[in-house]
C-alpha cells in the first residue's frame, strides 16, 4: 500500500529469493517443496485471493486451469489428456472438476515418482468425492493470508523457530510505527493483491468487497449450502462481533436476533436451525479457521474448557464485516484489541506450520486464560499472551498469567515448555529477569 504513512512494502524481504516479478516469498514453500519430495501430489489449500496459484506456479512445469471453460471441458471429457503434461503438473482450482481426484491418486500409483503433481483449491469438497483420501499418495500444505513478515511489515528479527530453541531476542522499539499502522494492516489484510493497492483505503474495500462475493458466490457454489445471503453476512458480524471469543452457536445466534431491528420469531427460529450449518460452510471455503481448546493435563484442580475461539482466516474480514475503518478501530481500543489478537493467531499458524506445530488457545474453570499454545508434533510448547499494549503494567498482567499457567500443568509437559512469550503491538523485544520474551508483532517470523 502507497499511504504516505504506511511502512514500505519492500521491508524486510532481504534474503527471500522472489521466483517472478510481483511474487512475496511464502513461508508455506517450504512445505510445498518437502512434499513434492515425498508423495506424488501435492494439495495447496486456502482461501480464494491468498496466492495458491502463484506459489504453486513457483514449482510447477506445466498447468491445466479449471476455471477456464475449456480447460474444464478436457478434464470431464478425457481426464487422462487433461492430466498429460510435464511434472510437477498444477491443476488449479482443482474442485472444479472433482471426479479427477481419483484418477490423479491412481497416476500417483502407475508412474511411482513424488513430484507429479500439484492441485489448488479454495473449498473443501463434499467427503463423499474424496472418499478415497490420498494417503500416502496426496500430501495437504495450508496457504494462509500473507503474515506480517510476508509482507514486509515484520522483519522476523524474533523467529518462532529461535523461540523454541530457548533463545533470547533483543531490539529497540521502532519509532515510525504507532497503531495506526496496525489498524491499517487489519483493515488491509493479508491479501497479496492488497499490497499493489494504490492507498489503504483501496485495500480495505477490497477486503470487503471479497467478504461480500464470498457470501453471495464462494458458499453456494463451493459448499453446495443454499442460503439467504442477508442471513449469512447476519452471521459473518456475529462472528466478527465475537473474533477473538469462544462464542457458542447460542450466542452468536442470540446476537444475530439482537442486532437485526427488527427481527421476528419467525427469523430467529430460521437462524437457529440454519447457523451451524452456515459455520460449516464458512469453513469450507476457508473463510473460518476456529482455534481449539489446548488439552493437556493439570496437577490442579480446575476444568479445562473445551469450547473454540472465532476467528476468520484474515482479521480484514472480520473488519469488513463490522465495517470498521483504521479511524474507527483506534477509537474503538477494545475492538482493535480483539483484531489485533486474530492477526497474531493468523501470523503465529503461518510462523509455525515449518515447525509442525498448531495454534491452541487455554482456558480453565479458575478463569485462566492464555491467548496462544503454539504446540509442535514433538511435544515442545510454547504459551503466548497477545496484548496491544506494550506498558509494563500490562505486560506484568500478562507474565502473570503466564506463569500461572506454566505451574498448573502437570510436570511432564511444564519439562516439554520451550518458552513464555508476550507479544505486543509496538515496543521493544527484550528478555525479562523472569526468563519470559517480550516481543512486538513486527519483529516476529517464522
Amino acid at each position: 500500500m502507497a499511504d504516505r504513512d504506511d511502512p514500505d512494502p519492500e521491508q524486510g524481504s532481504e534474503g527471500l529469493a522472489l521466483p517472478f516479478p510481483g511474487y512475496r516469498a511464502r513461508v508455506a514453500e517450504a512445505d510445498v517443496q518437502d512434499a513434492l519430495s515425498r508423495r506424488g501430489a501435492v494439495l495447496i489449500e486456502g482461501v480464494r485471493w491468498c496466492g495458491k496459484t502463484s506459489t504453486a506456479l513457483r514449482f510447477a512445469s506445466s498447468v491445466l486451469r479449471l476455471d477456464d471453460p475449456d480447460a474444464l471441458t478436457l478434464a470431464g471429457a478425457d481426464p487422462g489428456e487433461a492430466l498429460r503434461g510435464e511434472a510437477p503438473r498444477l491443476i488449479d482450482e482443482w474442485q472444479n472438476a472433482p471426479q479427477l481426484w481419483n484418477r490423479i491418486r491412481r497416476e500417483c500409483d502407475d508412474r511411482a515418482r513424488p513430484g507429479q503433481f500439484i492441485l489448488t483449491g479454495s473449498a473443501s469438497p463434499a467427503e463423499d468425492i474424496t472418499r478415497h483420501t490420498g494417503t500416502g499418495r496426496i500430501a495437504r500444505v495450508t496457504l494462509r493470508p500473507m503474515s506480517l513478515f510476508e509482507s514486509g511489515a515484520s522483519d522476523g528479527s524474533v523467529p518462532i523457530e529461535g523461540l523454541f530453541d530457548g533463545e533470547t531476542y533483543a531490539k529497540a522499539a521502532r519509532e515510525d510505527l504507532g497503531l495506526g499502522h496496525t489498524a491499517q494492516w487489519i483493515c488491509a489484510g493479508g491479501w497479496p493483491a492488497s499490497l499493489e493497492a494504490p492507498s489503504a483505503e483501496s485495500a480495505r474495500r477490497s477486503a470487503r468487497d471479497h467478504l461480500r462475493e464470498s457470501v453471495q458466490v464462494d458458499v453456494p457454489a463451493a459448499a453446495g449450502v443454499r442460503h439467504d445471503r442477508e442471513a449469512l453476512m447476519t452471521l459473518a458480524r456475529s462472528v466478527a462481533r465475537n473474533v477473538s471469543s469462544e462464542a457458542r452457536v447460542a450466542t452468536l445466534v442470540a446476537d444475530m436476533s439482537s442486532a437485526e431491528a427488527g427481527a421476528d420469531a419467525a427469523a430467529a427460529a430460521v437462524w437457529r436451525q440454519t447457523v451451524t450449518q452456515y459455520l460449516a460452510a464458512l469453513r469450507r471455503v476457508f473463510l473460518l479457521e476456529d482455534q481449539p481448546a489446548w488439552g493437556v493435563h493439570l496437577q490442579s484442580k480446575a476444568v479445562l474448557r473445551k469450547a473454540p475461539k472465532r476467528h476468520f482466516v484474515d482479521p480484514s474480514l472480520a473488519a469488513a464485516a463490522l465495517g470498521a475503518t483504521p479511524r474507527r478501530l483506534l477509537a474503538e481500543t477494545k475492538t482493535l484489541g480483539l483484531l489485533f489478537e486474530s492477526l497474531v493467531v493468523r501470523d503465529l499458524r503461518v510462523y509455525s506450520q515449518p515447525q509442525q506445530a498448531a495454534v491452541y488457545h487455554y482456558r480453565d474453570s479458575d478463569d485462566l486464560e492464555v491467548d496462544a499454545i503454539v504446540a509442535r508434533d514433538d511435544g515442545l510448547w510454547l504459551a503466548v499472551e497477545i496484548k496491544l499494549s506494550h506498558s509494563p503494567e500490562t505486560v506484568e498482567a500478562a507474565a502473570r498469567s503466564l506463569r500461572k499457567l506454566r505451574d498448573k500443568v502437570a510436570s511432564d509437559r511444564r519439562a516439554d515448555l520451550a518458552g513464555l512469550v508476550i507479544v505486543t503491538a509496538r515496543g521493544p523485544a527484550y528478555r525479562r529477569p523472569d526468563g519470559i520474551q517480550v516481543t512486538p508483532a513486527t519483529a516476529l517470523g517464522p
